[in-house]
């Protein structure tokens, strides 16, 4: 018995790792079906369906390929207590830490995309991804930022110039003197009056003056042909 768990005990620990491998694409879709969330509940869950599958699948792999099916093979409790758990042992405290310090990483990195849309003077900003800047509005001497958080729109009242904020993002594209826009999330055109908007997400309705008509139309129609 010794010399079998010392023979397949590194087996086991590299199937749990494919396993480990085979089970990321069920974490991706958890992620993205709560909104590119990932919380400790989220974490739990994944760790207990891979458990679950490694369980089932090794338990497989020892009646096929190690016994051969033999009629005296290990019972399941036995399996799971001398084999399993001690595989699982080994790769899960690597995994966690692994999977922590990535985490981490991960953040970071994504941390260091977002944009800052700053006040004037002490006066509180907005920090964001630039795609999830749907559009800004001059309002006096404030904008009014449209922006997406999880699948809602919000607004964020901040005090500066339109013109400021076009020169320091060059990827929001002029629309009107009062308006910037974020062509990731043009729809599509309307004409009402003889007046011409984009249509954004979230069914937001933008103006379109006849000083910026064809470089818009240009930018836009290039983007989305």
């Amino acid at each position: 018995m010794t010399n079998e768990k010392l023979l397949y005990l590194s087996g086991y620990g590299l199937l749990g790792g494919i396993l480990y491998s085979i089970s990321l694409p069920f974490q991706y879709w958890m992620y993205k079906k709560n909104k590119g969330v990932w919380t400790i509940g989220l974490e739990l869950l994944f760790f207990a369906v891979f458990i679950l599958i490694t369980i089932v699948l090794v338990r497989l792999f020892y009646l096929q390929f190690v016994v051969n099916w033999h009629p005296n093979a290990h019972d399941l409790s036995y399996h799971i207590t001398s084999i399993i758990i001690p595989a699982l042992s080994t790769i899960l405290p690597i995994l966690v830490v692994g999977r922590f310090a990535f985490g981490k990483y991960h953040s970071k990195k994504r941390n260091q995309q977002k944009i800052d849309i700053k006040g004037e003077g002490n006066y509180e900003g907005l920090r964001l991804f630039l795609n999830e800047v749907v559009c800004i509005q001059s309002s006096d001497n404030y904008i009014e930022v449209f922006y997406l958080s999880g699948n809602e729109i919000k607004k964020s009242l901040i005090r500066n110039k339109l013109s400021v904020i076009a020169d320091e993002f060059p990827e929001l594209l002029r629309t009107h003197r009062s308006f910037l826009i974020n062509p990731f999330h043009f729809v599509q055109w309307k004409t009402e009056n003889s007046k011409l908007f984009t249509l954004l997400t979230h069914h937001i309705e933008v103006p379109v003056s006849r000083t910026y008509q064809t470089a818009v139309k240009e930018l836009l129609n290039s983007t989305t042909s």
